[in-house]
């Protein structure tokens, strides 16, 4: 063999060596894309901590089918063309198989269109905009409820446990605030009570005087607020400050003890109700991953679970579907998957075949406990 031949040869032998190795010990990457910055922040804090022990867990136990789960963050501030600008990264230059996220519906609905073309997995831990799961996407997942059912159990306890007649709904003009203020007043209206009013803020404003003496006037038994913490707590603030009694109520977006630190303090949470899950933390299946954040200092609110049971999921479906993501969607929707949030299964659209919204009432203390 003439030496050009042999060192061929030997690049071909080594060229193969490496492509098994490569193979052996190929991962499965995953991005977690949610506000990693801004005012949102916390959300995405959570998501990383919820998957990153997941994946961590995961891989300790053996990983997928002996591949290890890699994870890739992707900050969208929830900004809906920054997060287009992070799908396409994801999809193009980070090659992930999935992706956990968006936070704000107003992120997920363009970001997963972008992960659709790609043919790439989408679970969200935490966008609830009803129209996520009605486009005929394949791979388009949650591990939460939708506006439509929390709205309706918003809707029901103020009327039948807190006997509100009048109602003034407001709302923060984005994508899942105002998806979610609609869908309480749509049950409002199902149940016979006409809101006194219907008006949307701005994102980012905190000055919120004149439209507080706006609802003062109409003397609501209730404001529903549609939106997140950074805009509620203000909301919430100026309303006791104006001397208004009146309950204040919003849903799974102020979901966080930054609720209180945005309002000022307890003294005016105190008393807030809101919708969300029921509390995963109470759930038995969990209890070994609770307590590990919490001996590392890390207390599992909010959508820190929902993040980790993501990745379960996906983690579920590549270990008995392979990694072929048309598979592995078919698989999500045929089977159930036990989750650190008890045992999860999905519909065709990918929806929850079970949502479990409940209502939570904060303290003076500053904490929030299911009512």
């Amino acid at each position: 063999m003439s030496m050009k031949l042999m060192k061929l040869s030997a690049k071909v032998v080594l060229a193969g060596c490496l492509g098994a190795a490569f193979s052996a010990q190929a991962d499965i990457k995953i991005g977690v894309a949610g506000p990693f910055s801004g005012p949102n922040a916390t959300y995405g804090a959570q998501y990383w901590k919820g998957a990153s022990q997941a994946a961590a867990d995961i891989n300790a136990a053996g990983g997928v089918n002996g591949e290890k789960i890699v994870l890739v963050q992707g900050d969208d501030a929830c900004e809906p063309k920054q997060a287009v600008s992070v799908a396409n990264r994801l999809a193009d230059q980070d090659k992930v198989m999935a992706v956990v996220g968006h936070f704000c519906s107003s992120s997920t609905m363009p970001a997963s269109e972008v992960y659709d073309e790609a043919g790439i997995i989408a679970i969200t831990p935490g966008s609830t905009n009803p129209q996520i799961t009605e486009r005929d996407m394949s791979g388009m997942f949650r591990m939460c409820g939708r506006d439509d059912q929390q709205g309706t159990i918003a809707a029901n306890y103020m009327l039948d446990s807190l006997k509100a007649k009048k109602v003034a709904v407001i709302h923060d003009k984005d994508t899942y605030g105002q998806g979610l203020a609609d869908a309480t007043k749509a049950q409002l209206q199902k149940r016979g009570v006409k809101e006194v009013l219907y008006e949307g803020l701005s994102r980012g404003e905190k000055d919120f005087n004149a439209l507080v003496t706006k609802i003062a006037a109409l003397n609501p038994d209730v404001v529903y607020f549609g939106g997140c913490h950074p805009e509620a707590g203000p909301l919430v603030r100026q309303m006791r400050e104006q001397g208004m009694q009146a309950k204040f109520f919003s849903g799974d977006c102020i979901v966080t003890e930054e609720m209180v630190t945005a309002a000022g303090g307890p003294q005016y949470t105190n008393g807030v109700y809101m919708t969300f899950g029921s509390d995963p933390r109470q759930i038995a299946e969990g209890k070994p991953v609770i307590e590990k954040f919490r001996a590392s200092g890390f207390e599992p609110e909010g959508y820190t679970l929902y993040a980790y049971a993501s990745i379960q999921a996906l983690a579920a479906a590549y270990k008995a579907a392979g990694k072929d993501n048309e598979k592995a969607s078919a698989w999500l929707k045929a089977n159930s998957v036990d989750t650190v949030m008890g045992k999860k299964a999905w519909d065709s659209k990918g929806d929850l075949k079970v949502s479990d919204y409940v209502i939570y009432q904060w303290d003076d203390k500053g904490k929030y406990r299911q009512l």
